[in-house]
């Protein structure tokens, strides 16, 4: 059992301003703590149910990770999930880092002000099920460690290569294709998506802000069929990148 201190300690990475002091991040449940051990990450304690050590155990001691024992109640106590019984990782965050300008071949997500985790959760979820390796994130949208994105990635956020940058400064420098999307613009079911290009997602509640549309070098669209005022962010980040790689195949 872990002291006061520890829980506390824990449970201050809860808030972003306590994971950008530390440097240190949560991951919780079973799929999301194992795909992080299998990765590059570099974990500073996994607290562990002992069904859950008992499966890994191979993997934990071989990476040679530092561990802990515990029971599922000690694991919810301090982390976000209601229910959490198998583990929990206090992971180091990595470098923000320089994205490569000259993209030739593929698709690069960028997100203006995306707000809810959940959506940027599933949008670097989806990233990683059609093979886009790099998002681009405007400096307003949510924290990529915020403990609800990690969660929502189920594990992706390990394969996706997350950038926070100046939006606008960034696209106005981008060699490729600026593709945007608005509620009027070229219907995704009949256009010839470029082979390489950038796709920009916007905001929940204002789409893509004033400034970024002035750098949009083609505007397109999902064509409703029905009486729906809008779609989720990630469920419409999925149905475009859907038709671009169905384009490309």
């Amino acid at each position: 059992m872990f002291t006061k201190g520890q829980a506390g300690k824990i449970k201050s990475l809860h808030e972003k301003r306590n994971r950008e002091k530390t440097g240190l991040f949560l991951v919780e449940g079973e799929k999301s703590v194992l795909e992080t051990i299998n990765s590059d990450f570099e974990i500073q304690t996994i607290l562990a149910t002992r069904d859950f050590f008992n499966k890994y155990e191979e993997q934990i001691k071989t990476k040679k990770i530092n561990y802990e024992i515990v029971e599922p109640a000690e694991i919810e106590k301090v982390g976000t999930l209601e229910s959490n019984d198998s583990a929990l990782a206090i992971v180091k965050q990595k470098e923000n880092g320089l994205i490569d300008m000259n993209n030739k071949d593929g698709i690069i997500l960028a997100l203006d002000n995306i707000r809810d985790p959940g959506n940027f959760g599933t949008i670097i979820r989806i990233a990683n099920w059609y093979g886009i390796k790099t998002i681009i994130a405007s400096k307003g949208t949510v924290d990529f460690y915020n403990p609800k994105v990690i969660s929502a990635t189920k594990g992706s956020f390990t394969m996706v290569k997350v950038f926070y940058i100046d939006l606008k400064a960034y696209l106005e420098k981008a060699n490729t294709p600026v593709l945007g999307t608005f509620m009027t613009g070229e219907n995704i079911h009949e256009l010839s998506f470029p082979k390489a290009g950038i796709l920009v997602m916007g905001n929940e509640s204002n789409g893509i802000s004033p400034e970024i549309e002035k750098i949009i070098s083609q505007k397109i669209t999902i064509p409703a069929f029905g009486g729906a005022e809008s779609l989720n962010v990630a469920i419409a980040t999925a149905i475009i990148i859907d038709n671009w790689q169905r384009n490309l195949n």
